[in-house]
């Protein structure tokens, strides 16, 4: 395992010649003031890779800054729960908090661009929007005007459809559906007359099993897995077009992060940067062996129809434009995520989708 100083070398490394000189160990230790944060996360400590994230960040925060600023990880209901979480940092209730921008849906719908939405940009094109095509900038304007600021905290790429106790074999089997779902994704099947619910993630096996919801969406393989759905909803539907690249963020109180001195803002750039791509990198990892481990476990799965995803495509469209109709940021923001999704599936298709067709067709002929 890493040593402090070689962890601080790491997370200085790339910041450049000052930057680096302002986290040296004797600057920290001379003029920093001693700082003890909350960070509200919106997952229990059950989910290890996205609770996980918030103590990673805390680690290497504490380190760089050998420990004057502390940053404690909270897991959800512990200070605030999820569907408030983004209000309590805003207020000042808790200095920072952990989750996706989608808990902010009712509030403004813009909040969702940047998680995702359905028939969005997937994670490498939602990560290459928010650091090299403007979209920090753009969204950075939204939240201030809510008290919030935000740093990128992690990814977890496209999300399965979730699981259902029948199969969905067209889009009138949506009709009446009782499914549990939140943000845009829940207005979009909501055209087809599905009736979304807000069925908070450890409750999904008890309503399922009671027949209270007939299916939920939660993440993908490796954290559906902990929840055991197959075992009363074994279809497994995909993909969940709804996120399919889904940015969580660090929240930070915008005053609490303008207080903050120069050297603690890099550091907590820094830290979050890292982990936003370690967090990534783990699902990547992990969900493969997770699948395999579902299907031995009795998951069947089965993808949406065609029809259903052109006719979902859509009604999707259809929301945007009203929602645009009625919300200026919302308009700007999503006519920006249109052109760079465009521009960036005519760079996938010309090498990434043709690569990864002949690797995965590879594949199947063993």
């Amino acid at each position: 395992m890493a040593s402090t100083l070689q962890r601080r070398a790491l997370l200085t490394a790339g910041l450049g010649g000052a930057a680096a000189a302002s986290l040296a160990a004797p600057a920290i230790a001379e003029g920093a003031p001693e700082l003890r944060w909350r960070l509200a996360s919106a997952y229990p400590k059950a989910l290890d890779i996205l609770f996980g994230a918030t103590e990673s960040l805390a680690r290497l925060v504490a380190e760089a800054t050998d420990g004057r600023f502390q940053i404690k990880p909270l897991a959800v209901g512990e200070a605030v729960g999820a569907e408030g979480m983004i209000d309590a940092v805003a207020a000042g209730t808790v200095e920072m908090g952990h989750g996706p921008a989608t808990l902010a849906t009712q509030k403004d719908p813009t909040f969702a661009l940047a998680t995702a939405l359905p028939f969005g940009l997937n994670a490498r094109g939602q990560n290459a929007w928010w650091h090299a095509g403007g979209a920090a900038d753009l969204f950075a304007e939204v939240f201030a005007k809510q008290g919030l600021a935000s740093l990128p905290g992690g990814n977890t790429g496209a999300q399965m459809g979730g699981w259902f106790r029948r199969e969905i074999k067209s889009a009138a089997d949506l009709q009446g559906l009782k499914i549990r779902i939140a943000g845009l994704g829940a207005q979009v099947l909501a055209k087809f007359g599905a009736l979304p619910q807000a069925t908070p993630g450890p409750e999904i096996y008890g309503a399922l099993e009671s027949r209270a919801i007939d299916a939920a969406e939660w993440i993908g393989p490796y954290d559906d897995e902990k929840l055991g759905l197959q075992k009363v909803a074994p279809i497994y539907h995909y993909p969940g077009f709804w996120e399919g690249g889904a940015m969580l963020h660090f929240w930070l109180n915008a005053e609490k992060w303008k207080a903050l001195p120069r050297t603690y803002r890099t550091v907590l750039q820094s830290a979050a940067a890292q982990v936003s791509a370690e967090v990534q990198a783990r699902y990547d990892a992990r969900n493969p062996g997770a699948l395999r481990r579902l299907v031995a476990g009795g998951a069947q799965l089965r993808p949406f129809p065609q029809d259903l995803m052109e006719a979902a495509l859509k009604q999707a469209n259809e929301v945007y434009g009203e929602i645009a109709g009625k919300n200026p940021d919302f308009k700007r923001i999503y006519e920006a995520m249109k052109t760079f999704r465009n521009e960036e599936y005519l760079w996938f298709q010309v090498a990434e989708y043709t690569y990864d067709n002949f690797m995965i067709r590879a594949r199947a002929r063993g």
